[in-house]
């Protein structure tokens, strides 16, 4: 069967919509932050505060942490203003948005199960809405490749031959004040194309012809950016990236023919989904940009946004560019939130959990059922693999990415993603062999597919056991990424694979649950805080072994051996991007 793709509409720059809108104004920088003559524009910015002026009226923003390059050009009066605007409109509402997270875990807590919401079956009934058609560089989006925006990396995956890149300010990236900035300036030169980079070791790297689209991940809504204050408050961390984008970049993507596209992680309903469309009105209105130019890919990484997915799609719905099948932070969101609720949600080693176990493959079918239902793309999940130097680990990871691809083809997902630049051709070949031509499989509506709420749930039948081997294997994963996470770097090959902060927090999560719930092993004895302690000792006096005279790293290794007690074997279940013992580490 064959499709006719709908073509993408041109965009343009448009007078703001709304005739009663007030522009936002901003006033110089204080004496504290001003430029001086021996400072050149592109130096680091000092911190202090700027006065700036919005519609909501005039707010402070102070600017807290280290000098910073690039700092002066990303954080500009109007952008500062521009963000102060975005926090009077929507830090409340956000602020609120997570309380009532706190009070649906503890309804999951006294027994109380997910479903799908009877009050807005109508939504889900109702056949005759769709989303927005694909816009320019959106069409085609076989392979997407993500990873951090540091200078070369960003460089090596828009030439990488994938049709997107996901620019991710979120789970590979840290939030030092440096990387905040320089992700920034990094975007915005790579939309330029002007970005460049020379090695240490003088090699250059610079962009091609055939480029990546770019669409970028902010943070999600759960977490706060330390180092910028409006008013005494700090501002959230998802606004601070998308605000800053937008404001520098929109116009200039328009202008190229591309558009301010993006990411939204870590959504666990359709509120949070409204919310990002106000923020999305309400930026197109404040910069003059025609209504509808932004889009929107949704993160199904919760297993409570898995019961709201048409929801979802129907509050972004003028925004909207499809769903993602965000498998390993699904994971995470499922130990997370049934951490307590026994041994039915304790699930076996990590790499026993496939995308075949029933709950898994429940989730994914749904996700491309409900997007091409609504003639939305669904992109697939990351393969996390990473190529080696050993031929014969290079032809298993091969074969392995192709079946879990081939897998994802045959299920009617339109693309997916890759970690690495090694990856693109395998999964590009896997899509062609399904897609040929044509760019997308929104034809393939699966009204074969009937998932229910006890499918979801159903974390019991994934084969598979708990062994000495995935304790360790977790142990060492974390600790490991902890370590590099603070020294700064967000995404890390570790054994093979390209770990992140869902994958990290897979791995102290399961070793928490497995504790608090007394799990055998495959050998009969008890997952215990003893067991754990003396592995980590052991992974911990190994890692700095490698270390060997290197003071900077092996403080870091003790530092991330200490937080790992904090969040893998503490009473509480913290997340260890936010407990304050972290976050007043971070520089």
């Amino acid at each position: 069967m064959t499709t006719t793709a709908p073509h993408p509409r041109q965009l343009v720059v448009a007078a703001p919509r709304r005739a009663g809108a007030t522009p936002l104004r901003v006033v110089s920088p204080s004496a504290a932050s001003a430029p001086s003559a021996a400072t050149p524009a592109a130096a680091a910015v000092v911190a202090g505060s700027v006065p700036a002026t919005s519609p909501s009226g005039s707010s402070t923003v102070r600017l807290s942490g280290p000098d910073v390059a690039g700092a002066r050009e990303i954080l500009t009066p109007g952008a500062l203003a521009f963000l102060a605007e975005l926090h009077h409109r929507f830090a409340g509402r956000r602020a609120e948005l997570l309380t009532e997270r706190h009070a649906r875990r503890r309804r999951l807590a006294n027994g109380h199960l997910p479903d799908f919401l009877p009050e807005t079956r109508h939504i889900r009934d109702d056949r005759t809405w769709q989303v927005a058609p694909p816009a320019p560089g959106l069409l085609d989006r076989r392979v997407e490749i993500t990873g951090p925006t540091d200078r070369k990396m960003a460089i090596n995956a828009l030439n990488s031959g994938a049709k997107v890149w996901l620019a991710d300010l979120e789970d590979a990236n840290t939030p030092h004040l440096a990387n905040v900035i320089e992700g920034q300036v990094n975007l915005r030169d790579a939309i330029r194309r002007t970005i460049d980079h020379t090695s240490p070791e003088g090699k250059r790297y610079e962009l091609g012809e055939d480029l990546a689209t770019i669409v970028v991940r902010p943070r999600g809504w759960h977490l706060l950016e330390k180092h910028l204050h409006v008013d005494g408050e700090p501002m959230v961390g998802a606004l601070v990236d998308f605000g800053l984008y937008f404001f520098h970049n929109a116009a200039e993507l328009i202008a190229r023919g591309s558009g301010p596209y993006f990411y939204l992680p870590k959504l666990e309903n359709h509120h949070e989904a409204r919310l990002w469309h106000d923020v999305f009105d309400f930026a197109e209105d404040a910069l003059g940009i025609e209504h509808g130019t932004v889009r929107a890919t949704v993160l199904i990484e919760t297993i409570m946004a898995a019961f709201e997915m048409e929801e979802i799609l129907y509050e972004l719905r003028e925004y909207s560019a499809g769903l993602n099948a965000g498998r390993w932070d699904y994971l995470f969101s499922v130990i997370k939130k049934f951490r307590d609720s026994g041994p039915a949600y304790v699930l076996p080693d990590r790499a026993d959990v496939t995308m075949a176990a029933p709950f898994m493959r429940a989730y994914t079918e749904l996700l491309v059922r409900t997007c091409h239902k609504r003639g939305a793309h669904a992109i697939g999940g990351m393969s996390a693999f990473i190529p080696s130097k050993d031929p014969g680990r290079n032809a298993e990871v091969e074969a392995r990415v192709r079946a879990d691809k081939q897998r994802e083809a045959d299920a009617g997902f339109d693309g997916s993603w890759v970690a690495h630049p090694g990856m693109v051709g395998y999964v590009g070949d896997v899509f062609d062999g399904v897609l040929g031509a044509c760019p997308h499989q929104l034809w393939r509506t699966r009204e074969d597919v009937h998932v229910t709420a006890r499918h979801l749930l159903d974390v019991a039948a994934t084969p598979g056991a708990v062994t000495e081997r995935g304790v360790r294997t977790n142990v060492a994963v974390a600790l490991r990424y902890l370590e590099a996470w603070l020294g700064g770097r967000g995404a890390v090959a570790i054994f093979g694979l390209m770990e992140d902060a869902a994958t990290a927090e897979i791995s102290r999560s399961q070793v928490w649950q497995w504790i608090h719930n007394a799990t055998r092993l495959d050998d009969g004895r008890t997952v215990t805080g003893a067991l754990v302690r003396q592995i980590l000792a052991e992974e911990t006096t190994a890692l700095l072994d490698e270390a060997g005279d290197h003071g900077a790293r092996r403080a870091r290794i003790a530092e991330a051996a200490d937080l790992f007690t904090e969040v893998a074997l503490g009473e509480e279940f913290p997340t260890f991007l936010t407990v304050p013992a972290y976050a007043c580490r971070v520089e």
